[in-house]
């Protein structure tokens, strides 16, 4: 037999464009079971955690990375053995007693971790583990999950978890996924949650605290379930009775929902921000004191997040555009269709409002060049600080405009529903979707989607030939 290749250390980092160190090579993590223990019922209360990694290596290994940011590692074991560990930066870099061959499964366990919660500040990072009013909750995206839990920080990286929370009695905790149970004794309540679909790290949703469950109505196949403060509750049933009909809505254009639950999470906060956590998206009261066609059309927006972001997850950060344009496309044609678009002035390039999508779309467009010297072409931002820009968003938006003005009605909604249906709990590129695009359409459309997605300048729009770019200004 051939001579088994010589171990050698995982990389750092996945090599993204945006942040190469992010994420780690030479395995591929399957399962997280996170066992996390809040001491008390206090806001700011840490987190006292142990994770289990199932995994499986792509190389042999003889040693490698979980990306981590926290305050303090207890041991490290892999299949049960001490393992040697260091730390250098936000790596925890782990030596196995024995190599890992190529193909192999093994279980690494860090136990004792503690993540500390903090205030929401303008630093991203604030927010990946973050304290409001009633306790606390996580928002990790796109960079920071691994300063709560050790992980390979990367949506290239989908795995499986499991949540068991140790809580003081009378405190509840949720994450993603289904509740699988609860028992308490002698003073402390254990919640088990599950989320059997795979999940990029950046999405999971870790809230514990005052918070109490309501549902908006029934879905076959769909548990509906929103989390919100009690002292809010009675207050957002009526935001949050709409949740059952935008999921209509959004089945009929793209198919059915992909995860086994569904439903908001609303903390008291000032967060600035509404995030997709999958299965949980995540709102502070702030959006509710807007009219209701701002946050209305905003819950469509993080609901279209579940097929586009969480379900087809971005194969590297530069594929952003993935998730929010369709997002923002989406957001777009329910706030058309619900005449929305004339009143709704939040988040719009020119601060107005639009009475029809065309109108918008062409105020977009006369943005395109500006924007491609500001933050980079749609899909290859500037930098990572360009990524949440009016690129992503109001640009990813107009790139489908494009498509659908090219292709027609009929063979856009196919192209979305093969894109979901086709990538559905796995992570796709940019260049995967030109390829599902061309072939469905049976044409070739990798010209015309390339230079919309990476041209330096804005290509003409199909059926209006009399939109026009307004100058760069520096």
């Amino acid at each position: 037999p051939a001579q088994a290749a010589a171990p050698t250390p995982g990389a750092s980092g996945l090599g993204d464009r945006l942040d190469p160190g992010l994420g780690n090579g030479g395995y591929d993590a399957l399962h997280y079971d996170l066992d996390l223990r809040y001491a008390t019922s206090t806001p700011s209360q840490p987190i006292d955690g142990t994770v289990t990694i199932d995994a499986r290596a792509t190389q042999a290994l003889s040693r490698f990375n979980l990306d981590f940011g926290g305050e303090r590692v207890g041991a490290v074991s892999v299949d049960g053995v001490p393992a040697r560990w260091r730390r250098a930066g936000e790596e925890l870099i782990i030596t196995p007693r024995q190599w890992l061959r190529d193909g192999e499964r093994f279980a690494v366990r860090v136990s004792h971790f503690t993540a500390v919660p903090t205030e929401p500040s303008d630093d991203p990072a604030s927010t990946a583990f973050f304290v409001h009013q009633d306790g606390s909750a996580t928002a990790g995206q796109p960079f920071s999950e691994h300063l709560v839990f050790p992980s390979n920080d990367h949506p290239r990286d989908k795995a499986t978890f499991a949540f068991r929370f140790d809580v003081p009695a009378g405190t509840t905790a949720v994450a993603n996924g289904v509740l699988e149970g609860r028992q308490t004794r002698g003073g402390r309540t254990v919640w088990r949650y599950a989320e059997r679909h795979p999940m990029a790290t950046e999405l999971t949703q870790l809230a514990v605290g005052d918070l109490e469950f309501s549902s908006p109505g029934r879905r076959p196949g769909v548990q509906l379930r929103d989390v919100t403060p009690p002292a809010i509750t009675d207050a957002m049933r009526p935001h949050l009775a709409l949740g059952p009909a935008q999921l209509d809505w959004m089945e009929a254009r793209v198919g059915s929902y992909p995860f086994d639950s569904y439903g908001t999470l609303i903390i008291r906060a000032d967060l600035g921000f509404a995030l997709e956590t999958q299965t949980l998206s995540l709102f502070d009261t702030s959006w509710f004191d807007l009219p209701q066609d701002v946050w209305d059309s905003t819950m469509v927006h993080e609901l279209s997040h579940m097929w586009f972001g969480d379900s087809v997850s971005p194969y590297e950060w530069s594929d952003l555009w993935l998730n929010e344009g369709h997002a923002s496309w989406y957001e777009f044609t329910y706030a058309e269709e619900q005449g929305f678009l004339e009143e709704d002035t939040v988040g719009y390039p020119d601060d107005t409002g639009y009475a029809t999508l065309d109108e918008l779309m062409r105020a977009v467009y006369a943005h395109g060049d500006q924007w491609r010297h500001d933050y980079g072409p749609v899909a290859q931002p500037a930098d990572a600080d360009a990524l949440f820009s009016f690129q992503a968003y109001h640009g990813g938006a107009l790139v489908l405009y494009a498509l659908r003005q090219a292709v027609g009605d009929a063979t856009f909604g196919r192209i979305e529903r093969a894109w979901v249906a086709r990538y559905r709990d796995t992570s796709a590129s940019t260049g995967d979707f030109i390829a599902l695009a061309s072939q469905v359409a049976r044409r070739d459309l990798s010209g015309f989607l390339r230079a919309w997605l990476y041209g330096r300048r804005t290509p003409r729009m199909p059926g209006h030939p009399d939109w026009t770019v307004d100058p760069v200004q520096s």
